[in-house]
């Protein structure tokens, strides 16, 4: 089964749905700008962008059942973790490292996105540990669902796990193992490696010997895709025939989002050593979010008076979220001691 033997999953998402995804996407992009200009200003101390990357990590989300199936994502998936349901306000409490942040109190880096509400899993500072984890975690609900643990009727039972990486981790053995696992085994398991032409300052002729990551899929016994990774809706259809094939017990597919990243690295990171300006402003007129307004607009399903409304909503939940964490209470120094482990029962 393939997308283009199929009507597109994409053609049957209706017009709220469509602007749904426009407006998360929006959304993280105003967010990821002010983020970074708070880090120029020196007002926080680290960020790492989805600049660029918005319609692989949106587009992905949508075709998944937002906070029922599993995610583990990666340092970059903002946007990503966004459309799941983490909130601009929690973004912000992490980044200044607020008492009481979602993630770990403030004692965690930013970008470390995760919540057991929504079944979005804290990855390791270690890239590609998401993918052995991710496998183990597909494995969970394959035997769950074998041994009668799982409801198949129960729309609230996890039913694939999906983890993101970029292609620089796929050089690491971890990668390799977690995906010879979800082969070996038919695991409901999905991986989007997001291209982005970089393993920070590497380009991807030096990081594999191969056209495309998916390419490697032949290796573990899974099919792989490779998809525009700047087209939202694209990226939506490949995601949705792998949900639909790992919910059939089809097992676990690789997918590979060609994409860009628009900003250095991290925060931290001189981009100019690597790539030329020309390069940059080349793929800023692939803009992704620029190219799914020009498409809703053309079919009608966004006006521009929308598109500017939209704007103006997006910068003033940005402006209310910052508001919020600059006001919000340090955490006490002593904090940093505790809360790493569950306490025993009975025990303090």
């Amino acid at each position: 089964m393939t997308t283009d033997a199929l009507v597109r999953a994409s053609s049957r998402l209706d017009e709220q749905t469509l602007l749904s995804i426009y407006w998360t996407m929006l959304l993280s992009r105003r967010l990821d700008e002010r983020a970074w200009a708070l880090h120029r200003q020196g007002k926080i101390h680290f960020h790492i962008s989805a600049m660029g990357q918005e319609a692989a990590q949106v587009g992905a989300a949508f075709a998944i059942q937002r906070g029922v199936d599993y995610v583990n994502p990666y340092y970059r998936d903002l946007a990503l973790s966004i459309a799941i349901g983490i909130t601009p306000l929690d973004i912000m409490m992490s980044l200044y490292a607020k008492q009481g942040e979602y993630s770990s109190g403030g004692r965690q880096m930013p970008a470390h996105f995760n919540s057991r509400r929504l079944n979005l899993v804290g990855g390791s500072s270690v890239v590609a540990t998401q993918v052995p984890q991710t496998a183990g975690l597909a494995f969970a609900i394959k035997y769950r669902q074998k041994t009668g643990l799982a409801d198949p009727a129960d729309p609230t039972q996890p039913r694939v796990a999906l983890t993101c990486l970029g292609e620089g981790s796929t050089s690491q053995g971890e990668w390799h193992e977690g995906m010879n696992w979800a082969g070996v085994h038919r695991l409901p398991m999905i991986c989007l490696v997001q291209n982005n032409a970089y393993a920070i300052s590497v380009p991807v002729d030096s990081q594999m010997a191969v056209a495309n990551v998916a390419d490697r899929a032949a290796g573990y016994g899974i099919p792989g895709v490779v998809v525009d990774g700047n087209d939202v809706l694209a990226v939506y259809d490949a995601v949705r025939e792998a949900v639909e094939r790992a919910y059939a017990g089809e097992g676990a597919t690789l997918i590979e989002a060609k994409t860009y990243r628009l900003t250095p690295h991290s925060s931290d990171d001189d981009d100019r050593s690597y790539r030329t300006r020309e390069e940059v402003e080349l793929w800023k007129g692939r803009d992704p979010i620029l190219r799914f307004r020009q498409h809703l607009q053309a079919e009608g399903v966004l006006s521009p008076e929308q598109a500017e409304d939209c704007d103006r909503r997006a910068r003033a939940e940005v402006d209310s979220a910052q508001a919020a964490a600059e006001a919000a209470p340090d955490p006490e120094p002593e904090e940093a001691l505790g809360a790493v482990y569950a306490p025993a029962e009975g025990g303090s």
